[in-house]
């Protein structure tokens, strides 16, 4: 098993890792050395006269409210509790435990005034798989995830409820179970657990993980449905594509290049009497590069997020520990809108794909994809969904970002709802793989139409690997198991797994962008 250190430099596969198990991270000695001098800065500010936020004064517009040092630990446990307003269906286990990971990743970093025994309690829970259950609304993304958050960490003191072993449990039966103490929270504490963007950013995780395989997958796809259409070449030449360097259109092109390279397919209709391809054959490196832009940009908003401090206040030594907006999730809610609205276009000209195919009259295949019709509809209804799918995710487009409530009586007058922006991202994300598995079953079956003629080895693999699992069409069936059993087959990587095993030229490519 791999190792990391928390506190030292991570990424998002570093996370996934952990949370999948194949990585085991645990505290360093530099990092222990420093949350060690932060919980001591803060030990001696709360033991004096000297009025710092969230360690002995009120929460908010209670800023200004005086705690006594004997009221100190309790002020921390009540945060956690009146902050527990979460409301919606529990978030997936995964992003609850990458929650718990990037928060201790963020109180490494040894300005937050944690304790040792807080943090080790905290990867605890990840080891052991004793996941606290977070409801999936409530934060606005602005003193940070402080709803999911606060449930998140209930569990520490006792309360809430632990998914535990396949089963959902009150915590303190699971701390029971396995002779654990609640914690009793020190000053500041309790505000440094729940101050922060680990909400917003495990969502743009898996948004990320996720899209960077859609747009893999898309290429592809888009390049087998190329073939099936006896769609043109041309569009992809390295010639026109220097002219606007765009990098994720020059990235797109070539890999459709390499993807095509020495077709039968491309080379028996070289001289055909079509002149040019609708756009969503001809502009698939525009468009899927675009895509990609969106992608490589939170990429980089989220390497930074991972590896910073987004907690209030920020202690930097016992001098000075400063209150400002580190926790404000603007920095990732633009990049997340711009994410769903890449993969939401990655959907839509999917869709035109998917349509063009059943047409008929432009490639010359049978309408509907089947030779038989009237008494089969074929792939009528399979475009019914893509368009649905297509058309919901639009209507998850508008910026959550650009909105803002005042909250707090006012003290967090501009809040980022960049929680919002997450959640709508992973699920336009969700609707655009099914969306590609729609494609690929047109694609795959477009493609029988062209026998005897082949394309390259690396689409016949793909054509193939899609048959050893799903028939070519004759008659009608019920096409919801066709769709589902394509989309475990992209969820799981296997198309892009054994295309990689077959072309080291590819694999070159797969990971330059």
């Amino acid at each position: 098993m791999n190792s990391f250190t928390y506190g030292d430099h991570i990424t998002a596969s570093i996370a996934l890792a952990i949370c999948r198990g194949s990585t085991r991270g645990a505290l360093g000695r530099s990092s222990l050395e420093r949350i060690k001098a932060s919980r001591q800065a803060v030990s001696q500010i709360a033991e004096s006269d000297q009025v710092v936020y969230g360690i002995n004064s009120g929460f908010g517009p209670l800023c200004t409210t005086k705690i006594s040092p004997e009221k100190t630990r309790e002020l921390q446990s009540n945060i956690l509790k009146s902050h527990s307003v979460g409301t919606g269906d529990p978030v997936p286990a995964d992003i609850a435990k990458l929650m718990l990971i990037l928060k201790v990743q963020g109180l490494a970093q040894g300005y937050s005034g944690i304790r040792e025994s807080t943090l080790q309690r905290i990867i605890w829970h990840i080891e052991n798989e004793a996941i606290p259950v977070v409801p999936s609304q409530g934060s606005v993304g602005a003193s940070g995830d402080l709803a999911p958050l606060a449930h998140l960490f209930l569990p520490l003191i006792g309360l809430g409820k632990i998914n535990y072993r396949g089963k959902v449990r009150p915590a303190m039966e699971v701390l029971q179970k396995e002779e654990l103490e609640p914690l009793d929270l020190a000053p500041k504490e309790g505000l440094a657990l729940i101050n922060g963007t680990q909400f917003i950013s495990s969502y743009a995780i898996k948004v990320l993980a996720q899209l960077h395989r859609c747009l893999s997958q898309a290429d592809f796809i888009a390049a087998l449905m190329l073939e099936g259409l006896l769609g043109s070449a041309q569009p992809f030449m390295k010639q026109l594509h220097d002219l606007r360097p765009h990098r994720g259109a020059q990235h797109v092109a070539e890999r459709i290049r390499t993807l095509l390279q020495d077709s039968s397919i491309v080379e028996s209709h070289k001289n055909c009497e079509r002149v040019q391809d609708p756009y969503s054959l001809r502009c698939i490196p525009q468009v899927h590069g675009a895509s990609r832009a969106g992608w490589l940009h939170l990429k980089e908003a989220l390497e930074i997020e991972l590896n910073s401090v987004t907690d209030n206040p920020v202690v930097i030594n016992r001098q000075l520990a400063i209150s400002g907006g580190n926790f404000h999730g603007q920095p990732l809610a633009l990049p997340l809108d711009y994410a769903c609205m890449a993969a939401s276009e990655l959907g839509n000209i999917s869709d035109r794909r998917i349509y063009l195919s059943l047409e008929g009259s432009v490639s010359g295949l049978p309408k509907l994809l089947v030779e038989e019709t009237g008494l089969n509809s074929g792939f009528m209804i399979l475009q019914y969904t893509s368009a649905a799918l297509a058309s919901e995710n639009k209507t998850m487009c508008f910026p959550s970002s650009v909105d803002s409530i005042p909250t707090s009586l006012g003290q967090e007058d501009h809040v980022s709802m960049g929680s919002i922006s997450g959640r709508k991202a992973l699920k336009v994300v969700d609707n655009l793989e099914t969306i590609q598995a729609i494609e690929l079953l047109c694609a795959c079956q477009a493609l029988d139409f062209r026998r005897p003629l082949k394309t390259t080895k690396l689409l016949e693999a793909l054509h193939g690997s899609v048959r050893e699992h799903i028939s070519h069409v004759t008659i009608d069936r019920i096409f919801s198991q066709d769709i589902d059993q394509a989309l475990v087959m992209l969820q799981e990587g296997l198309i892009l797994e054994k295309n990689n095993q077959l072309s080291s030229q590819y694999h070159e490519l797969f990971e330059q962008y």
